[in-house]
């Protein structure tokens, strides 16, 4: 059996007592589970990351993560304009088994040398990717990572993220439901707190 790389037990959380986002919310992913959190814009999706993250304090609860690495929605506002895309991951992660994750992130080593606005959307993304693999993370945060994208590029982007589920789960937040339930384990939809499986 696979272990929790995230555990939220009895969540409540707002920003004002007139509007609770959570009320006794509990959430567990294992690794190599995909889950999605979809709902309406203001719903508190993001405010679920960030609460994750450490960003936020919840009211009352608990939320136990593991090692995480995040890939964000817009992949060219994710990486700085002025320095290359090698030089900005080597900051935050080591290079071990790059030859590897770019062999099946279909990514040149050369575009590595390169500033974000040389590289197309698909490519950069792909790179963000490769920067949250390269931390070592047991869970991955996933807001909209691939809303910025083309439809065909977000389902080759997908497939590659979902083909290292054997590394790490993946936490992702998505508008798109057709998306969400093609590559979810369990999708929780914010704001009526349904759970569909």
């Amino acid at each position: 059996m696979q272990r929790d790389v995230l555990k939220i037990e009895n969540l409540t959380f707002y920003y004002t007592p007139k509007r609770v986002l959570y009320k006794d919310f509990s959430l567990s992913l294992a690794k190599g589970e995909v889950v999605v959190i979809v709902g309406e814009s203001g719903s508190g999706k993001s405010t679920l990351f960030e609460l994750i993250t450490g960003e936020l304090k919840p009211v009352s609860g608990e939320i136990k993560v593991a090692k995480f690495a995040q890939i964000f929605q817009d992949p060219y506002s994710s990486f700085h304009p002025s320095y290359t895309i090698l030089s900005q991951i080597s900051e935050v992660a080591t290079l071990e088994n790059l030859s590897e994750y770019l062999k099946i992130l279909n990514l040149e080593e050369t575009l590595l040398q390169q500033k974000p606005h040389k590289l197309s959307g698909g490519q950069l993304q792909r790179c963000s990717i490769l920067r949250a693999l390269l931390q070592k993370p047991d869970l991955i945060l996933a807001d909209e990572p691939t809303s910025a994208l083309d439809n065909v590029v977000q389902l080759d982007v997908m497939k590659l993220l979902m083909r290292f589920l054997d590394r790490v789960g993946i936490l992702m937040i998505t508008h798109d439901e057709d998306l969400a339930k093609w590559a979810s384990d369990k999708i929780i939809k914010i704001g009526d707190k349904e759970v569909i499986t």
